[in-house]
C-alpha cells in the first residue's frame, strides 16, 4: 500500500478541482473530517485539506476552461522537462506545461493516450502528502482504461513501472509497483478495464476507511452519490465508488484484515 518515502513514480500529490470549493470542503468534512487549510491569498483559492494536522489531499477552483470536477493524481517526476517529453512521445498530450509553484516544487499536468488525466510533482519544499495509508487517507489509485495493457507500456515509459496480473471477479486485474525495490512493497495500485460504454477512462483515489457502509451513508446524507454501492472484494476488502455533489468520483476501501 502507499507510503510517503516517495520515489520515482509514486503517487505523491493529490487533488480536486471544484466548482463550488466552500461546499465541497464542507463535504470531505462531514465523509472523512477534513479540514480545509487555504495556501494563502496568493493561491488563487488552492488550499489543503488536513487530517489531524498532516496534509491528505488539496483542493482549488476549476482552472481549465471545460474542466470536469475531479480528483487528479500525481506521480513523483525527478526529471519534470525529461517527462514531459517522454509524455508526448508515448502519445499523450500537455495540459499544463511544467511550471515552478512558489519553490515548493514543480507540477505539469498531462493526458494520457487512452484519455485519463494525471499530472507529475518533483518536490521542492514540499515532498508531497504527510500521510497514507491510514483511515480516511489515500491508500491506493486505480486506472480504468479500455486497453490496459497499452497504458501499461505507456506509463513503463514515463516511470518505468512493473506490473503483475491478478484475477479478480470478471476481469484480469494489474497490480502496478514502482521500478525499484520489492515488488509487492512498491505496489501503489492497479490498472482495470472500462466497466460498460458510459465509463471514461480515469484515474480513481482510493481513501481507506474503518467502515465503508458508514462512509456510503455519510455520503448520501451530505449530499453525495453511491456510483457502485459496497461490495467486498476477496483478498482485498470491501470498496465502493463514490461521488461528491459535484461529481467528482472516488472510491473508499475498507482493506483486509480489518474486512468484517
Amino acid at each position: 500500500m502507499l507510503g510517503i518515502d516517495f520515489r520515482t513514480g509514486s503517487p505523491n500529490w493529490l487533488d480536486l478541482g471544484s466548482p463550488d470549493p466552500d461546499a465541497t470542503a464542507a463535504f470531505y468534512a462531514a465523509v472523512f473530517g477534513w479540514r480545509f487549510v487555504s495556501a494563502g491569498p496568493e493561491a488563487g483559492g488552492y488550499g489543503f485539506f488536513q487530517k489531524d494536522g498532516r496534509t491528505v489531499g488539496a483542493q482549488g477552483p476549476l482552472a481549465e476552461e471545460g474542466a470536469e470536477p475531479a480528483w487528479t493524481t500525481y506521480f513523483q517526476s525527478d526529471d519534470i522537462q525529461a517527462t514531459t517529453r517522454d509524455v508526448v512521445a508515448g502519445g499523450g498530450s500537455v495540459r499544463a506545461e511544467p511550471m515552478d509553484v512558489m519553490g515548493e516544487g514543480w507540477l505539469a499536468q498531462y493526458t494520457d493516450p487512452q484519455g485519463a488525466r494525471f499530472a507529475v510533482w518533483q518536490p521542492g519544499r514540499t515532498k508531497g502528502l504527510e500521510t497514507a495509508s491510514e483511515d480516511d487517507t489515500l491508500v491506493w489509485v486505480e486506472l480504468h482504461v479500455g486497453d490496459p495493457e497499452a497504458a501499461i507500456l505507456f506509463y513503463n515509459g514515463l516511470f518505468g513501472w512493473r506490473s503483475q496480473e491478478m484475477e479478480a471477479p470478471g476481469m484480469t486485474y494489474r497490480v502496478l509497483s514502482i521500478a525499484d525495490g520489492d515488488q509487492q512493497e512498491g505496489s501503489f495500485g492497479g490498472v482495470a478495464p472500462l466497466q460498460g460504454d458510459g465509463e471514461d477512462a480515469r484515474w480513481v483515489p482510493y481513501f481507506a476507511v474503518a467502515d465503508a457502509d458508514a462512509v456510503v451513508a455519510k455520503v448520501g446524507e451530505s449530499g453525495g452519490s453511491v456510483v457502485m454501492p459496497a461490495a467486498n472484494i476477496p483478498d482485498v476488502g470491501r470498496i465502493a465508488w463514490l461521488a461528491d455533489p459535484s461529481g467528482a468520483v472516488f472510491a473508499v476501501l475498507k482493506p483486509n484484515p480489518r474486512q468484517g
